[in-house]
């Protein structure tokens, strides 16, 4: 696995990258509709536009990430031990559990049950920055 190590992390990083790229943008998508009129055209738009992002892009990019990341940890070039990659697997396991949030509000807004404000959704649109700041820190200055 060694010799493909360039490879997979190659692939990790473009996963990712579209990983996070959905994960900045459903939340957003979240903030306009909040305003919009339950059964109106713009309500349908985003519902749409909300779904087809989450099943076509952000939870396939999950699955690659956490897959290509995995056969980086198989191929034994980073070591287990380090205290780095431990807190770096916690920070994408919360990712993680924000990516299963963002898909119950989609479920919210789909079936017009949404409660939350427009506040709550611009505050958890600020959250992947902040993982993904700290998932990067990790990754390249390996602290502990």
């Amino acid at each position: 696995m060694a010799e493909y190590y360039l490879w997979l992390k190659t692939a990790h990083i473009v996963s990712m990258v579209a990983w996070m790229a959905a994960l900045f943008y459903l939340p957003r998508l979240y903030v306009y509709h909040v305003s919009a009129e339950p059964g109106g055209e713009l309500d349908d738009t985003l519902k749409i536009m909300e779904r087809r992002l989450l099943k076509a892009i952000m939870t396939p990019a999950m699955m690659a990430t956490w897959v290509f990341g995995l056969l980086l940890l198989g191929s034994g070039v980073a070591g287990m031990a380090e205290g780095w990659l431990h807190a770096k697997v916690v920070l994408v396991l919360l990712l993680s559990g924000f990516h299963g949030a963002c898909a119950k509000w989609r479920k919210d807004f789909e079936a017009g049950r949404n409660t939350r404000s427009e506040r709550f959704y611009r505050v958890a649109n600020e959250v992947p920055t902040v993982l993904l700041i700290a998932i990067v820190l990790l990754a390249v200055v390996k602290p502990f």
